[in-house]
């Protein structure tokens, strides 16, 4: 049997403010333009997910006025079997995107928050330790799903984002398989400023993990108790960031859940996330692997670190 991908993830409404420059305390500007997109780093990583071709299942909470965000998913290849339901309102993000195509978000939780012990059994029921999760920080009861995951032998994929107190101070760790992590998640959960002495930190203190550590334009490195890999980031002209990230975990699981080996992931991966910079949005930006296959040769990685 493949490996199926289950995630359970979160799934906003995104209003998008395209900005000269990041809004100021006590300031008020003016936007350029206004658009809404399909986003929450769940959906925009399942959408990842069945792009570059895994069997992807969403598990996470529907609200009130999500009816586009269930369609999104539908449309890329997402199965919504384990699709739940809440009467809260679905949960929505606000973005400025700057002149130079970095953003900064706020998000409301709404209906992600509405994840619930119960829910969490149910989905987990269908599922056993030949498949996959993968979680972020952007639903409730985390905790309890990587308790379960552990309790199952359900291998357990961990994106910490977005990085709070209460997530470092409760978590159970030592059930995650796989980190996904970039510089300041990395920071946060090691008290390291290197990208070396992150990942000694984290696989001395986990060293049953596999780590994914993403540096930016300075591109990617894998570690694990045995092996270290890393790839060059893709220099693209940087029109919208916020997808970047998902995109690449989302190209990272899909290729390895087909058995490829760590390099070609990480390529796999990084172009991905290149194409996505290039194009605005959150989910919409995402590409098929088919696009990926495509660019493949066109653009040329930096040195990798």
């Amino acid at each position: 049997m493949a490996m199926r991908l289950l995630n359970f993830g979160s799934m906003n409404v995104d209003h998008v403010y395209q900005v000269e420059h990041f809004v100021t305390p006590g300031e008020t500007i003016s936007a350029r333009k206004l658009d809404h997109f399909c986003g929450g780093k769940g959906l925009n990583q399942s959408v990842a997910l069945a792009r570059a071709g895994a069997e992807t299942y969403h598990a996470g909470m529907l609200g009130k006025g999500g009816e586009e965000l269930e369609r999104m998913l539908a449309h890329s290849g997402v199965k919504l079997d384990h699709l739940g339901v809440s009467a809260e309102m679905t949960g929505h993000a606000i973005i400025q995107v700057d002149a130079s195509g970095q953003n900064n978000i706020i998000i409301y939780g709404g209906s992600n928050q509405a994840v619930t012990e119960e829910y969490i059994d149910s989905v987990l029921s269908h599922f056993g330790p030949e498949d996959m999760v993968l979680t972020q920080n952007e639903i409730s009861n985390i905790s309890y799903l990587a308790k379960r995951c552990g309790e199952l032998g359900i291998p357990l994929v961990f994106n910490p984002s977005p990085i709070t107190q209460g997530m470092l101070e409760a978590f159970p760790f030592e059930k995650v398989s796989i980190f996904l992590i970039n510089e300041v998640e990395g920071q946060a959960l090691t008290g390291q400023t290197e990208p070396g002495a992150i990942l000694d930190t984290l696989l001395t203190r986990w060293p049953h993990a596999r780590v994914v550590l993403t540096l930016g334009q300075r591109g990617v490195v894998y570690r694990d108790s045995e092996h270290i890999f890393s790839h060059g980031a893709y220099k693209v002209k940087a029109v919208d960031t916020t997808a970047a990230g998902d995109t690449f975990t989302g190209f990272f699981l899909a290729s390895l859940a087909r058995g490829e080996d760590i390099p070609r992931c990480l390529e796999n991966a990084s172009l991905a996330s290149a194409l996505a910079v290039s194009r605005s949005g959150a989910a919409p930006s995402i590409p098929t692997m088919a696009e990926v296959d495509a660019a493949r040769g066109t653009i040329t990685p930096s040195p990798a670190p």
